[in-house]
């Protein structure tokens, strides 16, 4: 992490949903290290103890509690454990997702509405029942969405509708909670490396090769790269910022797929 990261969220609270696991975790952690004290949930309470036991090992205050995002007055309730632990929440990360490859006319109802219900109505949940603890004015409240809001995929209707939703739902909350002082504000990742999702996306070096190939940047990002993005936008550095949606994917969504050369110059 930069030096200017260091400390700059020292004293803060943060909340992260879906925070045992992912690119969600490693947000925690870039959080940590800045300072935050920190509140994670996700799903599973061996997966919140592990992560929990993990975020404590290396010097961060954290503690956590077992909720699921599609579970209103669960989540409500962890948020209530959050500010009693720490006390008025400064920063808010909602990261639950779902995700799976499917065409729609092969997907159950069911199956379209579960990712739906995680991404956007999970989102709508964390959201909904954090405004009630947060620190007025001053919060920052981050959701992790996903290219797919604005760019359609193949067999991922469900993914694209339910992140779209994200999309909106930040700018929506960013006018009506603006007065208040709280910002709204939203990351969308690109191939980001050691993720469950890559490794089933790119499960060969020649698929990984293949992929970097598109990439403007020519790599895969970093959990690191979305969790010093985090830190920016929950410091005082982006008092001025709300209602933006921040891709952090190496330019790939510019690229779309095609193969992207660096210029050749011709002789001089």
């Amino acid at each position: 992490m930069s030096t200017f990261a260091k400390g700059v969220l020292k004293g803060k609270n943060a909340f992260i949903a879906g925070g045992s696991s992912g690119i969600n975790l490693g947000i925690a952690h870039g959080l940590g290290e800045a300072g935050a004290r920190l509140f994670i949930i996700s799903r599973k309470a061996e997966k919140v103890d592990a992560a929990v036991a993990e975020l404590r090992a290396v010097g961060y205050e954290a503690a956590g509690a077992a909720a699921d995002v599609r579970d209103y007055p669960a989540v409500e309730q962890a948020l209530r454990s959050a500010h009693e632990t720490h006390g008025a929440i400064d920063i808010v990360i909602s990261g639950a997702a779902g995700n799976f490859m499917a065409p729609a006319i092969g997907m159950s109802p069911n199956a379209f509405r579960t990712v739906v219900d995680i991404d956007l109505i999970g989102t709508f949940h964390v959201l909904r029942a954090s405004y009630e603890f947060l620190r007025k004015p001053g919060a920052s409240v981050i959701s992790i969405t996903a290219g797919q809001a604005v760019h359609p995929s193949l067999f991922q209707s469900h993914v694209c509708a339910a992140k779209a939703g994200i999309n909106m739902l930040t700018k929506c909350l960013a006018m009506e909670w603006g007065a208040a002082g709280v910002r709204v504000n939203a990351i969308s990742p690109g191939p980001i490396a050691e993720t469950e999702g890559m490794s089933r996306l790119t499960p060969t070096p020649e698929s990984v090769a293949a992929l970097k190939r598109t990439i403007p940047l020519g790599d895969y990002g970093t959990k690191r790269d979305i969790a010093d993005l985090s830190v920016f936008l929950s410091s005082d550095s982006a008092r001025y910022i709300t209602g933006a949606i921040y891709d952090c994917d190496g330019g790939s969504s510019l690229s779309r797929g095609a193969i992207v050369e660096a210029p050749t110059l011709p002789p001089r």
